[in-house]
């Protein structure tokens, strides 16, 4: 049965936790909320349940979060903020280097930011769909396949807004499923995903 929600402005948290306790029920509620959205999907997260998780009253969320959109939206930004430092800083290292070797420092990147939880990982880009992101969501995503654009151009590849749009699909593809599977071994699966990522570029992989 599909997940029905209300149209409503963009998600957003009511206000930033300023000291240590406030952060320490922040991270309690995202925490909480995490694994609810692993074991029960979107279907089954609701601000009670959280709250109930995390150890905390449901007045204290709200001083934090108006509705559970914002708690999702706030965490898959987190989320996207944390593979774009990765990915950029593998932009930087590696800018010098030939295409093959470029691409395998962006793979890498995405392995390891996919590896710690690709449950949660995985859960939060289906709940992704079902929430008003804010266009800071928005360009978070556009920075992301910017990076990967950036490489391809610095490289002569055309028609690059496609490449990085399918390169991206398919490496996060291979990514999840792998680690979704329990594998470990990541400079293998770097390897699979670096053969399947030259195939469809036309070049030999690093």
């Amino acid at each position: 049965m599909p997940v029905k929600i209300s149209v409503q402005p963009p998600a957003k948290p009511r206000k930033k936790p300023r000291q240590a306790r406030a952060q320490a029920t922040v991270d309690a509620i995202t925490q909480a909320s995490a694994h609810i959205l692993v074991a029960q999907g979107f279907e089954g997260f609701n601000t009670n349940a959280v709250a109930e998780r995390a150890g905390v009253s449901v007045g204290s969320l709200y001083q934090y979060f108006p509705n559970k959109e914002s708690i999702v939206a706030e965490m898959v930004r987190a989320k996207r903020a944390r593979l774009l430092s990765g990915l950029q800083a593998a932009e930087v290292v590696h800018q010098e280097e030939e295409l093959p070797e470029a691409l395998a420092a962006l793979v890498a990147a995405t392995i390891a930011h996919q590896k710690g939880w690709p449950q949660l990982s995985q859960a939060l880009d289906r709940a992704a769909a079902l929430v008003p992101l804010s266009e800071e969501g928005a360009a978070l995503t556009a920075a992301i396949l910017d990076v990967l654009q950036r490489v391809l151009r610095r490289h002569a590849v055309t028609d690059v807004e496609v490449a990085a749009l399918d390169l991206l699909s398919l490496c996060r593809g291979m990514i999840d499923g792998a680690l979704l599977r329990g594998e470990t071994d990541t400079a293998a699966l770097q390897a699979r995903v670096m053969r399947a990522a030259s195939g469809y570029l036309g070049i030999a992989a690093a």
